[in-house]
């Protein structure tokens, strides 16, 4: 063992990461959740193990690890780029480790664009109970909640 071992390691600095959902207009930036001791060379791949390369103006890697997907128009939407599983190494003279793997997905379905939400119309005869319904555009359903009721911007139930 030499003596310049027992400072070297890898290790990981957020391992939680599992999903990043972005929008297509704004693009992302996916930081490599690994580094080390000494510096530690990054490298992004597909869960299928092939290495990811650049594409320039739609893919980036850069010095510092982390994966940048670039904004673009819905129309060119790709699921190998856009909609897909990754991970990222870490690898110095301690060794190689692997991130979990990371899905990234971009906004097929995340406009931004305005949207409204509204109450659904109901009829109740006075003195009876009446139920309303939240109606949120399926397009933004899925990353909507209702977090409270209002009438004349008075908080009814949180």
């Amino acid at each position: 063992v030499f003596s310049e071992d027992l400072h070297a390691s890898l290790y990981f600095v957020n391992a939680s990461l599992q999903e990043v959902v972005f929008a297509s207009t704004t693009g992302t930036l996916v930081p490599c959740p690994a580094a080390g001791i000494p510096p530690v060379t990054l490298r992004w791949y597909l869960a299928t193990g092939e290495e990811i390369y650049d594409v320039p103006g739609i893919r980036h890697v850069h010095p510092n690890g982390t994966l940048q997907i670039f904004p673009f128009p819905p129309s060119s939407f790709n699921n190998l780029i856009h909609d897909n599983t990754y991970y990222c190494t870490a690898e110095n003279p301690s060794g190689k480790i692997r991130s979990q793997d990371v899905h990234i997905k971009a906004g097929k379905y995340i406009l931004r664009e305005p949207y409204t939400v509204r109450v659904e119309d109901q009829k109740a005869m006075r003195g009876n109970v009446a139920v309303f319904k939240c109606i949120i555009p399926s397009s933004v359903e899925a990353y909507i909640s209702v977090v409270s009721w209002e009438k004349d911007t008075v908080s009814l139930v949180s």
